[in-house]
């Protein structure tokens, strides 16, 4: 079999890096930071979404009834994303479906929130240009987990006026409106229980409705691209000399979806390319917890880094920490 072209990494002395995700257009924020850092990243798409349709109907009519305006007919006081796709659905939507004095007039008491700075910045992108009046929250949330006690925080201190002025914990529950989180067909139920924690005070307990609006599977395509990438990689390893070599590769993980082809691929590796043993020299990062913890908990697989932040910034710290360990620095 002729090796993909896109998988040449002997040419370059660069640090091979497989991110397993589809790039982003036009600009990938990954591929300008490692590029910028030292290393040859290549990408290996992984996910083939699709979108809910359906269930994206129903946001349209939430906002076409002027059930996310302030006022007595208002079903949620705000939305909860925690993946780009979520966004990206979102965002088709809002652009192309609903009418814009729609959205500017909901947009005047609307909520965002999102985890993480990507996140951050696709919705703020859409809100300058379709929500002009709402508000942004959830940038500096690196997990899930984070961002739930950011929420918790900031909407029940946007209800600390009708707290005082109702007096009861059932008035406050009554005049707080829940909140809408637009989910894929995977993913943690972290903020939703914590939100609505019998631990807390019934004033502070916020309402969630989860509402799938994508779904997501395997590309055909995936194993196969991902052992092309790998075996050229392995071509670059081995042209390294001494102990180490000063080479080693990584694979960026970013999703539970397709890691069990990822560790098929790689579990069947030898000497350079080996997943397990000290001559090896193939390193997986994950990009956050929820991966991480999938790899722990249903294959027993341990990855070398867990990003403490969601971002090409974060991913490159554990990394940069990782290498100097193995390298004895």
């Amino acid at each position: 079999m002729i090796p993909s072209p896109s998988y040449s990494f002997s040419s370059s002395p660069e640090t091979p890096i497989l991110l397993l995700k589809t790039k982003s257009s036009p600009h990938d924020g990954y591929e300008e930071f490692f590029s910028a850092q030292g290393f040859n990243p290549a990408f290996v798409p992984v996910l083939e979404h699709r979108f809910n349709q359906p269930n994206l109907h129903i946001v349209k009519q939430l906002f076409e009834s002027g059930s996310l305006s302030a006022g007595s007919d208002r079903k949620y006081g705000g939305l909860i994303f925690t993946s780009q796709r979520a966004v990206e659905g979102f965002a088709r939507l809002i652009s192309t479906e609903i009418d814009e004095s729609i959205t500017e007039q909901a947009s005047h008491s609307l909520v965002l929130y999102s985890v993480g700075p990507a996140t951050s910045r696709s919705l703020t992108t859409l809100r300058n240009s379709h929500l002009p009046h709402a508000t942004v929250h959830g940038a500096d949330a690196g997990t899930g987990a984070v961002l739930a006690q950011t929420i918790l925080e900031h909407y029940n201190a946007l209800y600390a006026d009708a707290d005082a002025d109702t007096g009861t914990d059932t008035d406050t529950a009554r005049n707080k409106p829940p909140l809408l989180f637009l989910v894929g067909e995977t993913h943690r139920d972290i903020i939703p229980k914590t939100l609505t924690s019998v631990s807390l005070p019934p004033r502070r307990r916020i309402g969630v409705d989860e509402l799938i609006v994508y779904g997501t599977g395997v590309m055909e395509s995936f194993e196969g691209e991902f052992r092309a990438a790998v075996r050229e990689g392995k071509v670059w390893l081995r042209g390294a000399a001494g102990k180490h070599g000063g080479r080693a590769m990584w694979v960026v993980v970013f999703s539970p979806t397709g890691c069990d082809a990822m560790l098929r691929v790689l579990e069947a590796g030898e000497g350079v390319g080996a997943l397990r043993g000290d001559g090896r020299r193939i390193f997986v990062a994950t990009i956050g917890p929820t991966t991480r913890d999938h790899l722990r908990e249903v294959y027993g697989f341990e990855p070398d880094v867990c990003a403490e932040r969601p971002s090409p910034e974060g991913v490159a710290a554990g990394i940069e920490a990782f290498m100097r360990r193995w390298k004895g620095e």
